[in-house]
């Protein structure tokens, strides 16, 4: 065996250690984690800060809601994040810790604040040249908190929906906006930013500092508090970087094991979801049966797009020995691609490396995995809550097939029901499909674009606006690199359809959650389709491929795929 082959195997091995520790820790965490997420959510006691955060916002957490009140205490909580943080950027300049950075610009700030409340944290500025600590810290890390919570309430309150019997309201958005911060992600971060620190992450309030090179010359270094906004960052599948490199940069992600760990903690609150699902409809298998549909699609995903760059497909790579354009060497293809699938199969949108430059197809990948609707495991809450609107509609088809009344979890699967599953799932792809369009059929926008936008003219291009829009439409905040979004048609267009991406899909669950809460269970019978079972997961599986592939297939011929194949 030459020396070629012997670091190729190396290599290979140890990325499926890599993917096998991930696992293992995932599987471990799996059970108490969800257990936690179930009993934060049905506890009957509140703590004493809970208890405090009531009286100041004059909440009563022993009154419950309707689905119509629960949605607009989502929307006017989120409206008045948007404007918090709008202002903080405006100001800026007058603010402490701006490190003497200006104002952030009207649209700019617009397109910001829009994106970390929405959970997608879209960047189109370099954040360690735009934003000073005090906006960092007061409007963008809290927003990584809250907006993760608000995603967690919803996903609760739609399994809320399926356990409860004959019930006119769904819980208080106030009480599980705040237990999902207090109990759930405060926690974790605290533990997540320790470690993180101690991988050698970043932390301070040192701003620039000038430090010399070995070649004589002086060099500028960005500081900050990084490790604790990082934490949050991947634990609320939030996903905004500190600095412009995002988890490439070495003051975010420094090595091999701190790239494994962010992996495990972007992915960690959205694998146990499914468990405290099963828990709190009284059923673990079901929780189990949902976890599988999830784990499938992602090892398919994964495997799909290492595969993909590590044959290097195209002239570049192949005379490079390898597709490492755009990948950290530190991390390698391995770490690289497990990282931008798992990124983009929930809704965190951070990356270590550059998806740009990955080759056409393994480029696809990412665009397809959020496609899909980010359900594998998906974003905190959001993930759940996509799976089981996906769940319905594959009780749907199984109920034709067998010319039964569709059931799932004893509640009755009516037209009600239908329509605000099947409106749910055509809102982001008219997004992503409308605004690809009008950012090429409109002359003048076009003009623009490829003026002022697009680096890389032809099909790529294309692939680059259809990836931003997806990315916006699905709360993800990825990017194909070699497109510039800060300008009055992106920014505006990528805003637009980061709040309707988030909000109208939310007001479609909580409807169906409260359709489902009214209903009383239906006992089981001979012809109801077991929904824990393999064949349901099978099933559940195939409907979730099946409506991305007719929806997108068109499109993805003309971009990636086009490119891909020449």
């Amino acid at each position: 065996m030459d020396a070629s082959t012997g670091s190729a195997s190396g290599v290979v091995w140890t990325g499926i250690l890599q993917i096998a520790t991930v696992l293992l820790i995932l599987g471990l965490l799996y059970r108490p984690l969800g257990d936690w997420i179930a009993r934060t959510y049905t506890a009957g006691k509140d703590w004493r800060i809970e208890r405090g955060m009531y009286r100041l916002v004059r909440v009563d957490p022993g009154s419950e809601q309707t689905w119509q009140a629960y949605a607009r205490g989502v929307l006017a909580f989120s409206l008045v994040g948007v404007l918090f943080v709008y202002a903080l950027q405006r100001l800026q300049a007058v603010l402490p810790y701006s490190l003497g950075l200006p104002a952030v610009p009207e649209g700019l700030a617009f397109n910001t604040a829009v994106s970390f409340v929405t959970n997608t944290n879209w960047q189109s500025y370099s954040p360690e040249l735009t934003l000073g600590y005090t906006v960092q810290l007061a409007g963008l890390a809290v927003q990584n908190f809250v907006s993760a919570a608000v995603g967690i309430a919803v996903a609760i309150a739609l399994v809320r929906g399926f356990a409860r019997r004959g019930a006119a309201t769904i819980g208080n958005f106030w009480v599980d906006l705040t237990r999902g911060i207090t109990r759930l992600l405060l926690p974790l971060a605290l533990v997540s930013a320790l470690a993180l620190v101690a991988a050698g992450v970043v932390q301070n309030f040192a701003g620039f500092v000038d430090v010399g090179t070995v070649a004589g010359g002086t060099q500028s270094l960005p500081g900050g508090p990084v490790a604790s906004q990082e934490a949050i960052k991947l634990l609320g599948t939030n996903g905004g970087g500190f600095f412009n490199a995002n988890s490439a940069h070495p003051f975010e992600n420094p090595t091999p094991w701190s790239n494994v760990l962010e992996i495990l903690l972007l992915l960690a609150i959205p694998v146990a979801m499914p468990r405290a699902f099963g828990r709190m409809v009284g059923d673990d298998r079901q929780g189990l049966a949902i976890l599988s549909v999830m784990a499938g699609i992602a090892i398919v995903s994964i495997a799909a797009v290492t595969w993909l760059e590590s044959l290097g497909l195209g002239t570049a790579p192949q005379l490079a020995g390898g597709a490492m354009e755009g990948k950290e060497v530190r991390y390698g293809i391995w770490g690289s691609t497990l990282f931008a699938g798992a990124t983009t199969l929930t809704s965190t949108g951070a990356v270590n490396s550059m998806h740009d430059s990955y080759t056409a197809l393994g480029g696809m990948i990412p665009m397809i995995n959020m496609m899909l609707g980010e359900i594998a495991p998906g974003g905190v809450g959001s993930g759940l809550y996509g799976m089981l609107v996906l769940a319905i509609i594959a009780v749907f088809v199984g109920g034709l097939l067998v010319g039964r009344t569709p059931e799932y979890l004893g509640k009755k699967i009516g037209p009600a029901q239908i329509k605000l599953a099947s409106l749910y799932i055509l809102v982001t792809p008219a997004l992503v499909l409308t605004g690809t369009a009008l950012s090429f059929g409109i002359p003048a926008v076009r003009a623009d674009l490829e003026a002022a936008s697009i680096w890389n003219p032809g099909v790529h291009g294309l692939g680059e606006v259809l990836y931003a829009f997806t990315s916006a439409a699905n709360n993800n905040g990825s990017a194909f690199a070699g497109l510039t979004a800060n300008t009055p048609w992106l920014g505006t267009a990528l805003g637009v359809a980061m709040l309707l991406g988030r909000f109208v899909p939310m007001v479609l669950v909580l409807a169906l959650a409260g359709s489902l809460a009214a209903q009383r269970t239906v006992p089981s019978t001979m012809g109801t389709l077991p929904t824990h079972r393999p064949q349901f997961v099978g099933l559940l599986g195939v409907v979730a491929v099946v409506i991305t592939a007719l929806t997108y297939f068109p499109v993805l011929t003309l971009g990636p795929l086009a490119e891909g194949l020449v």
